[in-house]
């Protein structure tokens, strides 16, 4: 095969890698009714004038399986910290005892369950919308190497190379949902 192609084939498969990663931290945001600590990721606090990462000025803790300790590393953080929470509007209510934040993640019902399963869905559908976005890209790509004198057959060896890619990448979206769903239904 063509190095140039071989190029784009890499390239291709560096950019679905980069995909895969995204939809992940996506999903890892819909939460199963269960407490982890990347609930709170993309949780601003306003830490003296800058907004700061809600990780970078606490440490965050899951005692059990259904709450999130929050331990400021400054006391005075207490309050922008249970302001940033509430801001977030994430579902859950802070509850600030003076020198910690307490979030009890509530029991999900069957109605909310399939509310989430529907989000997981949607954003699974995004995972594959991208990497057939990514194939496209590559495709075209392929095809302008035609230029470079590039033969027909190599440039479809090199479609079907990046067809092959695709479906491995969409594979792994749909293993990821799947996890995820499992995941959320069960009680």
């Amino acid at each position: 095969m063509n190095d140039l192609i071989k190029k784009q084939l890499t390239d291709a498969q560096a950019t679905m890698d980069k995909a895969i990663v995204h939809c992940e931290s996506e999903l890892t945001k819909i939460r199963a009714g269960k407490a982890s600590a990347g609930m709170l990721d993309g949780i601003m606090v306003d830490y003296y004038g800058s907004a700061t990462p809600l990780a970078q000025v606490s440490a965050i803790n899951t005692p059990d399986a259904r709450t999130l300790i929050i331990q400021p590393w400054e006391k005075n953080m207490l309050v922008p910290i249970e302001r940033a929470i509430m801001e977030a509007n994430i579902g859950i209510n802070p509850q600030n005892d003076g020198s910690i934040i307490r979030l009890v993640v509530p029991p999900l019902t069957e109605e909310r369950r399939r509310e989430l399963v529907k989000k997981v869905k949607e954003e699974a559908e995004r995972g594959r919308i991208t990497i057939r976005n990514i194939r496209k890209d590559a495709n075209e790509k392929i095809k302008k190497l035609k230029a470079e004198s590039v033969s027909d057959d190599e440039i479809k060896t090199g479609e079907a190379e990046v067809q092959k890619i695709t479906d491995a990448y969409i594979i792994k979206v749909d293993k990821h949902a799947e996890v995820k769903e499992k995941d959320i239904m069960t009680v």
